[in-house]
Parts: C-alpha cells; structure tokens; sequence
C-alpha cells in the first residue's frame, strides 16, 4: 500500500528546547522517562505491555557486565553493538563482489547553473550506481571568500523531491559559507524509476543480497560525501547530514554508521522502531522479510525465524526489541547529532516523535555523558506536528551546523 509523510513549513508556536542532560522533573515525568513508547494499536499479543518495561542500558556488555570507561565502550561494548546491527542490516559496505556496480562518484553530469543571491545553483546527475543516476542541486557560497567550506547534505521527504531542501535549509545554509547537496532517498526514485511502492527493496536483494535499505541509503550517503570531498570548495573533514521525516530516518542510519558526517541532523524521525511510525515497512527494515543469511531457526514463533524481526526482537519473552534505535543514538557518539521532535506534548503521535520518544534520548545520553561530551547530542522539542522547518526551531539546527562544522 503506497503511504507518503512529509509536510512543509510550520506556524510559529511555542517550542521547547532542552539539552538532554541538563534537566530537573520529578521521577515520573516523561523527560525522565526509561520506559519504551506506547506500541501500535495493531501490537502483537507480547508486546501489548512494552510501555511498562524499560529500554535495555546501551552500557551492558552482551555478557551481563558494565561498561565502566570510555576504553570500554569504544573497544568492546561499541564493536558489539556494531557486530548486532550488522548481522540486522545484512552488511555496512559493499562486498568486493558488489563493487563492479560502483563506478567514479565524480563522473557526474552536469546541467544548469543559475547565480542566485549568495550563491550558485548547479543542477547535477551523480552516479551513485553505474547504471543509476540520481539528480542532486549542488549550491556553492557566492562572494563569501575562497573556502574550503563546510559542507551539508540535505535530503528530502516522502512528499516533494531532491529540489526541495534548498528551500527549507539549503538556501540559508548557502547564503552563510556552506556547500550544499540536496538529494533524496533511493527509496523515492531507484533504477528504472521503481520507489517504495513498487519493491524498491527487492530490486536491492536481487543486486546486492541482503543489505536493508536503511543501510543501503547510508552507503548512498556516503557517495555523496566521496563525491563533496573532491571538490576543491569543500572542507572534507567538517560535512553533516540533514534530513526530515523518511531523510531523519536515514540521519539516524547516517549517524550511526556514516563517520565521514561530522554532524547530524534529524527532523521528527519517530525515533522508537516499535510505536505509531512504519519502521518495519519493506522499504526500511523489511522486518518480517526472510533471509537466509538470518539464522534464527530456533526463535520461538516459526513464522518469525529468519526475518529481521527475530533479531530486534531477542528475548521474546520480554516485551519490546532489545534491539532499538537508542543503540543507533548511542553509536553516533563521539559525532554530534541532534534530533528534533514535533509532536512533544502528546503521548502518542502517529510518524512525528512525541513524549514517548524521551526514554530513547536518555539511554544515549548515558554514553555521552560517560565519553565526557554531553553537549554533542541535542534533544529539540516543538509542539507544532510533523514539520520540516519552523520559525520556532530553524535557529537550533542553524547553531548546530554553525558550532560544529565551521571552524573557528
């Protein structure tokens, strides 16, 4: 069943903004919050009750034991978590065997330029894969000096396409010394002009084997940044990512297990896999696609081994996934990420991340606090509804790109 998500600009309303770390409620607030979101309407039987458990700490080893030091986090807890996500997202990287699909992300083509205020406009084709040509807008600083400059990649929602960041960050982020790239999903415009409502994951599986989406749209990440690198305006070690609704699904990705983004961004991603958003989609984490890469053959329901979903879920007979996306937040870190929720006053808020959301937040948080870095992992809370921009929070991710991706 074809579904888009993606709004355009909000009201100015009442925002409120917290660092994670630097608040004071009472135990049972929701900011305070360890419990997991409120599951779907639809929520299998055993996880009726996932609400009223809380998140596994993302600082116990697999063996039961605490991770106590930063050395510990980075040389064991870390590489395990990585190891779990690999194993649910098929691989990281292409094989050796699936490089002959990649060719020089340089040999792009080139269509119009147009001089705007601030800056330059360059209409651009790259090949992310030989035979798959996704259009980009490539904007460069305009009578801003020589650079190099910091850059940005930008990518849409489910709703408009490629062109549509430059309004909503690109033109802003131009006007003010950073490169930009607009760009969109594969899961919106792939090989033969197939997208989410017509097997766009299977087109994947067929060429690369079992590599999810989620994870293939990082590597396309990744592309666009080889390509920004070998451009002469742009600073290659200070790039970030930005991205709403289905693009802050992929920030989250991107964050994660993208290193060459400096920073990142995402916009109302819903966070929680298992709460009012379609996470388990095909053309994300295909949860119940089964794989034979995926050996679970003893999980408890039959229907369920082999599949992504025995993997999320590993211990069946505790409500809620083990694995979640706090892990992702958590493996950001030493990189700054912040993400911006919309729907904060409300318990539960279909695809917009509201009050349930919370509990993600604060097991990340426990990582940073213990590498020392805080402030690296912002929490953006609005009240306005699933949005891309607002008056009431553009000034935070603008900051955010400005403290940490421009040098000093």
């Amino acid at each position: 069943m074809k579904r888009t998500f993606g709004l355009a600009a909000c009201g100015l309303t009442l925002v409120l903004i917290f660092n994670a770390v630097n608040f004071a409620d009472t135990p049972t607030s929701p900011r305070t919050s360890l419990k997991y979101h409120q599951p779907p309407k639809n929520a299998v039987a055993r996880m009726q009750r996932q609400a009223d458990f809380d998140l596994p700490s993302v600082l116990v080893h697999d063996d039961g034991t605490l991770v106590k030091t930063a050395d510990d986090w980075h040389n064991k807890r870390r590489v395990e978590l990585v190891q779990h996500w690999t194993r649910i997202l098929g691989k990281l990287q292409p094989t050796t065997a699936d490089q002959r699909w990649f060719g020089d992300i340089n040999n792009a083509r080139v269509g119009k330029t147009t001089e705007l205020e601030g800056y330059t406009r360059i209409e651009l084709e790259l090949p992310i894969e030989k035979d798959f040509q996704q259009p980009h807008l490539l904007l460069l600083p305009k009578g801003q000096g020589k650079g190099p400059f910091p850059a940005v990649i930008a990518w849409t929602s489910t709703s408009p396409d490629y062109r549509k960041p430059e309004e909503w960050w690109g033109s802003w982020l131009a006007r003010r010394g950073f490169v930009v790239l607009t760009g969109w999903s594969f899961i919106r415009h792939y090989r033969g002009g197939i997208n989410y409502s017509h097997d766009v994951n299977e087109a994947v599986y067929e060429r690369f084997g079992h590599w999810l989406p989620m994870a293939k749209m990082v590597h396309d990440v990744q592309r666009e940044v080889e390509f920004l690198r070998g451009r002469a305006e742009v600073d290659a070690e200070n790039i970030g990512f930005i991205g709403f609704s289905l693009s802050a699904k992929a920030a989250l990705y991107v964050a994660a297990f993208a290193p060459e983004i400096k920073a990142t961004v995402a916009v109302d991603p819903h966070i929680a896999i298992y709460g009012a958003t379609n996470w388990h989609d095909p053309w994300y984490l295909d949860s119940k696609h089964k794989f034979p890469s995926i050996h679970t053959a003893d999980y408890p329901d039959p229907e369920l081994r082999g599949t992504v979903w025995s993997l999320l879920d590993t211990n069946p007979e505790r409500p809620g996934f083990e694995r979640n996306h706090h892990e992702l937040l958590a493996l950001a870190a030493p990189r700054s990420l912040m993400v911006i929720g919309c729907s904060m006053d409300k318990e539960f808020s279909g695809h917009s991340d509201d009050l349930g959301s919370w509990a993600y937040i604060n097991r990340a948080v426990e990582v940073y606090k213990l590498l020392g870095i805080p402030e690296r992992l912002r929490f953006v809370t609005s009240t306005e509804g699933h949005c891309a921009v607002s008056p009431s929070f553009d000034a935070e991710w603008q900051g955010f790109f400005t403290r940490w991706l421009k040098k000093r």
